[in-house]
Parts: C-alpha cells; structure tokens; sequence
C-alpha cells in the first residue's frame, strides 16, 4: 500500500473526516495519514485503541514515536497519559493495552538506528521556551543528527516569521487552527512540507503544534 509516500511533495491530511480502519488486533483501529508497505510498513497513524483493548508484543524493526492524545496508553514499562510523548528505538518491543482507551499518534519504521534513546515525557510538566517571535513558545522532546521534535504553542494573533525547511517539516494540531499562506488546518490536521519548501505559520485563535523537522531530506 502506498499512501502519500512521496516524501518530496506536500501532504495535507484532516484526519478527523477518515475512516477508521480495523487492525489486526481485535479493537485497535487506524485512520492512516502516510503509509509505504501493507502490515509491516513505514507509516504514520492515528490508532485508536478501545477499552481493554491489546496489542500482542512486537520488536520494533524501524523504531516507533507516538504522542498519546486521549484517554490512558499503557505497556510493560508504565502508563502513559494524554500529553505524553515516547519514542521506542529500532529493536526495542512492548506489548501495548490499555484499560480505559486511547487515541495515540504514531509514527512507525523511521527511526535512525543509531538513534537509541528511550524517551518518555509528560509534556503536562514539561518547561516552555520562549521564542524570538512574540506569542510563540516551543517545547523541545528529542534531537538526534538533523531531527529535532518538539511542541509548539502559538498565542491568539500570533504570526511567525517565514521560515525555510532544507529537511523538510511534520505538523500535527493539537488543539485551535494554524493558518498560512496554502491553508487553514483545524485540530486534528496532519501536514508534511518536504525538503526545499517554506512557510509562514499564523494563528488567529491560538493553536498548540507538534512539530519535527530536519528528518526528510
């Protein structure tokens, strides 16, 4: 399967209007945003797990990187809420579960394999950064050779300074509406701006990003 595996052109996806597609474990479902392979693929996903739901154990071949968006996620190693950020490097395994239910944004097999920091953190205590623009303040989660992962949340009004990206840009909204040039994209919305591309992010209401750049090119 290929779902805009082209990394070199922009892709836009609202991912609140897909449908959710069964996985092969029995009450985790997926809305897909980018895929290259059937079963075993590189891909980016929002997966759905329901109540008491599970997910047999599995090695990670490529690495995985999630941002927990609702209810509780939870393996061998802890539970993990809403908010909470990990990365799973290439080799490692878990079996995942959850009790009450979750809604998880997943990024599966594109790790660098030498990158291989187990990372977990809880954004609700992480420190905020201020910015060189007004309004604007970042979160930084990981950094490894070019990639750099963090949160960003923009103030109401605020508008940052157009900006290039050599390596490409991932976005995911959170919560509000970013708006530039090409777009408005509510929460929910998915957007990759490959290698080479520029933009002017802006937000009328206040929105909350996260963000990894640098791992396209």
């Amino acid at each position: 399967m290929k779902l805009h595996a082209d990394l070199s052109q922009r892709a836009v996806v609202h991912s609140a209007v897909l449908d959710w597609v069964p996985s092969p474990s029995p009450g985790v479902d997926r809305r897909m945003l980018e895929r290259d392979g059937d079963e075993v693929a590189r891909a980016t996903s929002i997966v759905r797990y329901a109540a008491g739901s599970a997910f047999p154990t599995h090695v990670h071949g490529g690495g995985e990187e999630f941002m927990v968006l609702e209810g509780v996620f939870s393996d061998e190693h802890g539970y993990f809420p809403a908010g909470t950020y990990v990365r799973n490097p290439v080799g490692s395994a878990h079996a995942p579960k959850t009790a009450e239910g979750c809604t998880i944004f997943v990024k599966l097999r594109q790790m660098d394999p030498a990158d291989q920091a187990q990372v977990r953190i809880d954004t609700h205590d992480g420190a905020w950064q201020a910015s060189e623009v007004a309004g604007l303040f970042r979160m930084p989660l990981h950094e490894f050779g070019d990639e750099r992962v963090w949160l960003t949340k923009m103030g109401p009004g605020c508008v940052a300074q157009a900006h290039d990206h050599p390596g490409g840009e991932e976005v995911l909204v959170l919560e509000g509406i970013l708006d530039d040039d090409d777009g408005t994209y509510s929460k929910g919305t998915w957007l990759r701006l490959p290698p080479g591309s520029s933009h002017a992010p802006r937000t009328e209401e206040g929105c909350l990003l996260w963000v990894k750049q640098g791992h396209l090119a």
